[in-house]
C-alpha cells in the first residue's frame, strides 16, 4: 500500500534524514532537528529501545523503499531482478537498478530537490529521453541516454532552487550535466560507493531471503 501521510514522519521513524522534502530538510524547520525520535505519544521513550534482528532488517528495507518512494510490490520486483544478475552482489545490483529509475536520475542531475519533485516533472510530461517524452517515473535509463527537461522549466522557481542547492557539490561521475540547457547524459551505472544512499543493503537481502 502506498504511504500518503507526512513525509517527515518517515524520517523520524527511520531515525535518519531521507531528504524527502528537499530544501526543508536542510533548514532548521526540519522536524528531525527538533524531534529526532519516532512519531507518536510514546516516541520519546522508544529512542533507547533496541530493535530485534528482524526489526533491523525491516527498518533498513523500509528506509530504502521510502528513499525512492516506491511500493513494496515494486521493491520486491526489483529485488527479484537483482537476484538474477550475475557477477555483482544482489544488494549492489538492487541499488543500481533503483538509481536507473528516471525520477532518480532527474533528482541526481540536480533539477529536483527531492524524489517527489522529480517524479512530478516526469509524470507531467516535462522530461524527455533521447528526444522522446517519457512520463513513467520507473523507466530505466541506459548508459548513453540523454535526459532533457522542458525549456519551460528554466525559470521555474523550484528548479532554480534545486540547482542552487547543488551548487558547490561534487559532480556525480556517472552523469554529465548541462545545467544551462537543463539536460544531461547518463554515462554509466554507478558503483556502490558512488550511490548516495545510506542503507545497509545486506540487511535488505537478508530480509527478502528469510
Amino acid at each position: 500500500m502506498k504511504y500518503t501521510g507526512p513525509s517527515c514522519r518517515i524520517c523520524r521513524r527511520s531515525g535518519v534524514k531521507l531528504f524527502l522534502k528537499g530544501e526543508k530538510c536542510l533548514s532548521p524547520k526540519c522536524p528531525m532537528e527538533r524531534r529526532a525520535f519516532p512519531p507518536g505519544q510514546h516516541g520519546p521513550t522508544r529512542r533507547g529501545k533496541r530493535d530485534t534482528e528482524y526489526g533491523l532488517r525491516l527498518k533498513e528495507k523500509q528506509k530504502l523503499r521510502h528513499s525512492y518512494m516506491i511500493t513494496e510490490t515494486q521493491l520486491r520486483r526489483y529485488f527479484s531482478t537483482a537476484m538474477s544478475q550475475k557477477g555483482v552482489a544482489t544488494g549492489t545490483a538492487l541499488l543500481q537498478l533503483l538509481e536507473r529509475r528516471l525520477d532518480a536520475v532527474v533528482q541526481r542531475m540536480g533539477f529536483a530537490s527531492s524524489i517527489k519533485m522529480a517524479r512530478n516533472w516526469v509524470r507531467h510530461g516535462h522530461v524527455m529521453v533521447n528526444g522522446k517524452r517519457v512520463d513513467i517515473p520507473s523507466y530505466l535509463v541506459k548508459p548513453g541516454d540523454r535526459i532533457t527537461l522542458d525549456k519551460d522549466l528554466k525559470d521555474n522557481p523550484d528548479v532554480q532552487k534545486s540547482i542552487a542547492m547543488n551548487e558547490g557539490r561534487p559532480n556525480l561521475e556517472w552523469l554529465n550535466v548541462d545545467v544551462e540547457n537543463l539536460e544531461g547524459t547518463y554515462l554509466r551505472v554507478p558503483s556502490r560507493e558512488e550511490i548516495p544512499v545510506a542503507v545497509n543493503e545486506q540487511l535488505i537481502v537478508e530480509y527478502y531471503s528469510r
